[in-house]
Protein backbone atom coordinates (compact mmCIF):
# COMPACT_ATOMS: atom_id res chain seq x y z
CA UNK A 1 0.00 0.00 0.00
CA UNK A 2 2.84 2.59 0.68
CA UNK A 3 4.06 1.79 -2.38
CA UNK A 4 1.26 2.33 -4.06
CA UNK A 5 0.63 5.71 -2.42
CA UNK A 6 3.95 7.16 -3.27
CA UNK A 7 3.62 6.36 -6.78
CA UNK A 8 0.01 8.40 -6.26
CA UNK A 9 1.97 11.45 -4.54
CA UNK A 10 4.43 11.25 -7.47
CA UNK A 11 2.21 11.45 -10.01
CA UNK A 12 0.40 14.66 -8.55
CA UNK A 13 3.42 16.84 -10.35
CA UNK A 14 2.40 17.13 -13.71
CA UNK A 15 5.45 17.35 -16.30
CA UNK A 16 5.34 20.91 -16.75
CA UNK A 17 6.28 21.36 -12.76
CA UNK A 18 9.09 18.87 -13.16
CA UNK A 19 10.56 21.04 -15.80
CA UNK A 20 10.31 24.50 -14.00
CA UNK A 21 11.70 23.03 -10.87
CA UNK A 22 15.00 21.62 -13.14
CA UNK A 23 15.05 24.92 -14.76
CA UNK A 24 14.99 26.45 -11.29
CA UNK A 25 17.53 24.20 -10.74
CA UNK A 26 19.80 25.27 -13.67
CA UNK A 27 19.97 29.36 -12.65
CA UNK A 28 22.47 30.98 -11.02
CA UNK A 29 21.43 32.13 -7.68
CA UNK A 30 22.36 35.84 -7.63
CA UNK A 31 21.17 36.39 -11.09
CA UNK A 32 17.77 36.18 -9.43
CA UNK A 33 18.88 38.27 -6.40
CA UNK A 34 18.77 34.99 -4.07
CA UNK A 35 21.90 35.52 -1.61
CA UNK A 36 23.25 32.14 -1.95
CA UNK A 37 26.43 31.22 -3.80
CA UNK A 38 24.93 27.60 -4.70
CA UNK A 39 21.58 25.74 -3.99
CA UNK A 40 20.95 22.89 -2.23
CA UNK A 41 17.39 20.52 -3.38
CA UNK A 42 16.16 21.46 0.00
CA UNK A 43 16.55 25.89 -1.05
CA UNK A 44 15.16 24.86 -4.67
CA UNK A 45 11.96 23.19 -2.98
CA UNK A 46 11.80 26.52 -0.96
CA UNK A 47 12.13 28.85 -3.96
CA UNK A 48 9.48 26.98 -5.99
CA UNK A 49 7.07 27.24 -3.61
CA UNK A 50 7.69 31.40 -3.23
CA UNK A 51 7.36 31.49 -6.83
CA UNK A 52 4.57 29.99 -7.28
CA UNK A 53 5.62 26.58 -9.41
CA UNK A 54 3.70 24.41 -6.53
CA UNK A 55 1.97 24.65 -3.60
CA UNK A 56 4.43 22.11 -1.71
CA UNK A 57 6.91 19.67 -2.92
CA UNK A 58 9.94 18.60 -0.75
CA UNK A 59 13.74 18.12 -1.04
CA UNK A 60 13.68 14.77 -1.77
CA UNK A 61 11.54 14.97 -4.83
CA UNK A 62 13.50 17.54 -6.04
CA UNK A 63 17.20 15.57 -5.37
CA UNK A 64 14.95 12.63 -7.24
CA UNK A 65 14.61 14.63 -10.36
CA UNK A 66 17.80 16.22 -10.40
CA UNK A 67 19.44 12.48 -9.90
CA UNK A 68 17.73 11.38 -12.65
CA UNK A 69 19.18 13.91 -15.28
CA UNK A 70 22.61 14.32 -13.10
CA UNK A 71 22.07 18.29 -12.44
CA UNK A 72 24.12 18.81 -9.33
CA UNK A 73 23.63 22.55 -8.53
CA UNK A 74 25.13 22.33 -5.21
CA UNK A 75 28.68 21.38 -6.78
CA UNK A 76 30.59 23.42 -9.34
CA UNK A 77 34.19 23.32 -10.86
CA UNK A 78 36.64 26.09 -11.56
CA UNK A 79 37.34 26.48 -15.59
CA UNK A 80 38.87 28.77 -17.90
CA UNK A 81 37.56 29.80 -21.43
CA UNK A 82 40.46 29.46 -24.12
CA UNK A 83 42.23 32.89 -24.76
CA UNK A 84 44.93 31.92 -27.42
CA UNK A 85 44.02 33.04 -30.55
CA UNK A 86 45.93 29.84 -31.43
CA UNK A 87 44.73 27.94 -29.14
CA UNK A 88 43.22 25.12 -31.24
CA UNK A 89 46.86 24.64 -33.24
CA UNK A 90 49.11 25.09 -30.41
CA UNK A 91 46.81 21.82 -28.38
CA UNK A 92 46.77 20.23 -31.65
CA UNK A 93 50.47 19.71 -32.19
CA UNK A 94 51.30 18.50 -28.16
CA UNK A 95 48.24 16.25 -28.83
CA UNK A 96 49.33 14.52 -32.15
CA UNK A 97 52.97 14.35 -30.58
CA UNK A 98 50.97 12.15 -27.82
CA UNK A 99 49.67 10.04 -30.66
CA UNK A 100 53.21 9.80 -32.08
CA UNK A 101 52.73 12.14 -35.01
CA UNK A 102 54.72 15.24 -35.37
CA UNK A 103 53.87 17.84 -38.69
CA UNK A 104 51.76 14.98 -40.27
CA UNK A 105 54.34 12.16 -39.76
CA UNK A 106 54.83 9.28 -37.38
CA UNK A 107 57.80 10.15 -34.82
CA UNK A 108 60.79 7.91 -35.45
CA UNK A 109 62.46 5.34 -32.76
CA UNK A 110 64.76 7.85 -31.88
CA UNK A 111 62.44 10.99 -31.15
CA UNK A 112 61.46 11.61 -27.38
CA UNK A 113 58.47 13.32 -26.01
CA UNK A 114 59.03 15.16 -22.67
CA UNK A 115 56.68 16.83 -20.53
CA UNK A 116 58.25 19.13 -18.28
CA UNK A 117 57.02 21.57 -15.37
CA UNK A 118 57.95 22.62 -11.71
CA UNK A 119 55.71 21.94 -8.98
CA UNK A 120 56.16 25.01 -6.67
CA UNK A 121 55.99 25.41 -2.90
CA UNK A 122 56.63 22.34 -1.41
CA UNK A 123 56.54 23.12 1.93
CA UNK A 124 58.07 21.07 4.74
CA UNK A 125 55.89 20.78 7.76
CA UNK A 126 56.80 19.78 10.49
CA UNK A 127 54.64 18.85 13.33
CA UNK A 128 54.62 20.11 16.61
CA UNK A 129 53.37 16.66 18.09
CA UNK A 130 54.34 13.13 16.78
CA UNK A 131 50.90 11.52 14.63
CA UNK A 132 48.95 7.93 15.54
CA UNK A 133 49.05 5.32 13.39
CA UNK A 134 45.64 3.62 12.45
CA UNK A 135 43.58 1.50 14.73
CA UNK A 136 40.55 -0.31 15.04
CA UNK A 137 37.96 2.06 14.48
CA UNK A 138 40.64 5.36 14.51
CA UNK A 139 41.72 6.91 11.70
CA UNK A 140 45.33 8.23 11.33
CA UNK A 141 45.97 10.89 13.34
CA UNK A 142 47.87 14.06 12.57
CA UNK A 143 48.78 17.15 14.50
CA UNK A 144 47.30 19.81 13.07
CA UNK A 145 49.93 22.87 14.23
CA UNK A 146 53.14 22.65 12.39
CA UNK A 147 56.31 24.79 12.27
CA UNK A 148 57.25 25.82 7.99
CA UNK A 149 60.90 24.37 8.04
CA UNK A 150 61.73 25.86 4.28
CA UNK A 151 60.35 24.86 0.75
CA UNK A 152 61.51 23.62 -2.31
CA UNK A 153 60.50 23.66 -6.21
CA UNK A 154 60.08 20.42 -7.31
CA UNK A 155 61.46 20.25 -10.92
CA UNK A 156 60.57 17.03 -13.19
CA UNK A 157 60.53 15.56 -16.66
CA UNK A 158 58.38 12.67 -17.50
CA UNK A 159 59.10 10.73 -20.79
CA UNK A 160 55.79 10.22 -22.41
CA UNK A 161 57.03 7.18 -24.48
CA UNK A 162 58.71 5.23 -21.87
CA UNK A 163 57.40 6.06 -18.62
CA UNK A 164 60.91 7.51 -17.33
CA UNK A 165 60.69 10.75 -14.70
CA UNK A 166 63.58 12.88 -13.64
CA UNK A 167 63.79 15.36 -11.34
CA UNK A 168 65.44 17.73 -9.01
CA UNK A 169 64.64 20.17 -5.84
CA UNK A 170 65.31 24.06 -6.25
CA UNK A 171 65.42 26.58 -4.01
CA UNK A 172 63.70 28.51 -6.47
CA UNK A 173 62.59 28.23 -10.23
CA UNK A 174 63.81 29.90 -12.88
CA UNK A 175 66.44 29.45 -16.44
CA UNK A 176 68.89 28.12 -14.30
CA UNK A 177 66.76 25.94 -12.85
CA UNK A 178 65.05 24.60 -15.95
CA UNK A 179 68.84 24.23 -17.40
CA UNK A 180 69.72 22.00 -14.58
CA UNK A 181 66.96 20.01 -15.43
CA UNK A 182 67.42 20.10 -18.76
CA UNK A 183 71.12 19.18 -18.76
CA UNK A 184 69.58 16.24 -16.65
CA UNK A 185 68.31 14.52 -19.43
CA UNK A 186 69.87 15.54 -22.24
CA UNK A 187 73.21 14.70 -20.67
CA UNK A 188 72.18 10.94 -20.88
CA UNK A 189 71.73 8.49 -23.35
CA UNK A 190 69.35 7.82 -25.25
CA UNK A 191 68.40 11.62 -25.19
CA UNK A 192 71.88 12.79 -25.78
CA UNK A 193 72.17 11.08 -29.07
CA UNK A 194 68.80 10.76 -30.16
CA UNK A 195 66.96 12.45 -33.41
CA UNK A 196 65.11 14.75 -31.61
CA UNK A 197 63.74 15.51 -27.99
CA UNK A 198 60.19 17.22 -27.81
CA UNK A 199 59.92 19.24 -24.61
CA UNK A 200 56.55 19.79 -23.85
CA UNK A 201 56.14 23.06 -21.40
CA UNK A 202 53.80 25.60 -20.36
CA UNK A 203 53.95 29.08 -20.21
CA UNK A 204 56.21 29.98 -17.55
CA UNK A 205 58.55 32.44 -16.95
CA UNK A 206 61.61 30.13 -17.02
CA UNK A 207 60.68 28.93 -20.66
CA UNK A 208 58.15 30.69 -22.50
CA UNK A 209 58.14 32.32 -26.28
CA UNK A 210 60.60 32.07 -28.85
CA UNK A 211 63.38 33.67 -26.91
CA UNK A 212 62.94 29.65 -24.68
CA UNK A 213 62.61 27.59 -27.91
CA UNK A 214 66.03 29.06 -29.07
CA UNK A 215 67.54 28.82 -26.18
CA UNK A 216 66.92 25.52 -25.61
CA UNK A 217 67.76 24.30 -29.19
CA UNK A 218 71.59 26.51 -28.23
CA UNK A 219 72.19 24.08 -25.32
CA UNK A 220 71.17 21.23 -27.43
CA UNK A 221 70.51 21.34 -31.13
CA UNK A 222 68.51 17.91 -30.64
CA UNK A 223 65.93 20.04 -28.19
CA UNK A 224 62.67 21.31 -29.63
CA UNK A 225 60.66 23.34 -27.30
CA UNK A 226 56.46 22.86 -27.52
CA UNK A 227 54.95 25.31 -25.82
CA UNK A 228 51.03 25.01 -24.34
CA UNK A 229 48.84 27.41 -24.98
CA UNK A 230 47.69 29.42 -21.97
CA UNK A 231 46.06 28.43 -19.42
CA UNK A 232 46.18 24.50 -20.78
CA UNK A 233 48.75 23.29 -18.09
CA UNK A 234 46.25 20.05 -18.43
CA UNK A 235 47.90 19.56 -21.86
CA UNK A 236 51.04 19.12 -19.83
CA UNK A 237 51.35 15.33 -19.00
CA UNK A 238 53.75 15.57 -16.38
CA UNK A 239 50.92 17.42 -14.10
CA UNK A 240 49.73 13.91 -14.24
CA UNK A 241 52.59 12.66 -12.46
CA UNK A 242 52.75 15.84 -9.93
CA UNK A 243 49.11 14.81 -8.69
CA UNK A 244 50.42 11.76 -8.22
CA UNK A 245 53.09 12.70 -6.07
CA UNK A 246 50.62 14.92 -3.86
CA UNK A 247 48.30 12.15 -3.27
CA UNK A 248 51.32 9.42 -3.02
CA UNK A 249 53.70 11.70 -1.68
CA UNK A 250 52.83 15.19 0.34
CA UNK A 251 49.50 14.41 1.96
CA UNK A 252 49.83 14.08 4.90
CA UNK A 253 52.62 16.80 4.91
CA UNK A 254 55.59 15.91 7.61
CA UNK A 255 58.87 16.71 7.69
CA UNK A 256 61.45 17.63 10.01
CA UNK A 257 63.43 19.75 7.20
CA UNK A 258 64.26 20.56 4.04
CA UNK A 259 66.87 17.59 3.60
CA UNK A 260 64.31 15.04 4.84
CA UNK A 261 61.77 16.57 2.14
CA UNK A 262 63.85 16.38 -0.52
CA UNK A 263 65.26 12.94 0.47
CA UNK A 264 61.55 11.49 0.46
CA UNK A 265 60.88 12.99 -2.68
CA UNK A 266 63.47 11.81 -4.60
CA UNK A 267 63.07 8.39 -3.29
CA UNK A 268 59.42 8.49 -4.11
CA UNK A 269 60.67 9.59 -7.61
CA UNK A 270 63.00 6.45 -7.97
CA UNK A 271 60.21 3.86 -6.65
CA UNK A 272 57.19 5.43 -9.01
CA UNK A 273 59.51 4.76 -11.76
CA UNK A 274 60.18 0.98 -11.16
CA UNK A 275 56.24 0.87 -11.51
CA UNK A 276 55.50 3.45 -14.12
CA UNK A 277 53.28 2.70 -17.04
CA UNK A 278 53.26 5.49 -20.00
CA UNK A 279 49.61 7.50 -19.21
CA UNK A 280 46.98 6.37 -21.29
CA UNK A 281 46.26 9.77 -22.57
CA UNK A 282 43.03 9.24 -24.91
CA UNK A 283 42.29 12.71 -25.91
CA UNK A 284 42.87 13.95 -29.24
CA UNK A 285 42.42 16.30 -31.92
CA UNK A 286 38.88 15.03 -32.96
CA UNK A 287 38.13 15.38 -28.87
CA UNK A 288 39.73 18.77 -29.08
CA UNK A 289 38.09 19.87 -31.64
CA UNK A 290 34.52 18.93 -30.48
CA UNK A 291 35.53 20.68 -27.24
CA UNK A 292 35.96 24.16 -28.74
CA UNK A 293 32.93 24.20 -30.64
CA UNK A 294 31.30 22.94 -27.25
CA UNK A 295 33.29 26.35 -25.87
CA UNK A 296 32.54 28.77 -28.87
CA UNK A 297 28.38 27.73 -28.31
CA UNK A 298 28.28 28.38 -25.23
CA UNK A 299 30.47 31.82 -25.04
CA UNK A 300 27.59 32.70 -28.10
CA UNK A 301 24.69 31.72 -25.85
CA UNK A 302 25.81 33.70 -22.80
CA UNK A 303 26.62 36.96 -24.73
CA UNK A 304 23.45 36.78 -26.81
Amino acid sequence: MRHGQGAVARALFPPEITVQVKALACEIPRERNIPFSRLSSADIARQAVERGITASISGNTVWRWLSADAIRPWAHRSWIFPRDPLFASKAGRILDLYQGMWEGMPLRPDDFVISADEKTSIQARHRIARGTPAAPRRVRRVEFEYERMGAWAYMAAWDVRRAKVFGTCESTTGIEAFHRLVDLVMAQEPYHSANRVFWVTDNGSSHRGVTAEKRLAQWYPNAIQVCTPIHASWLNQVEIYFSIVQRKALTPNDFENLSALKDHLLRFQAYYERIARPFQWKFTREDLKRMLEKVSHEKTAQAA
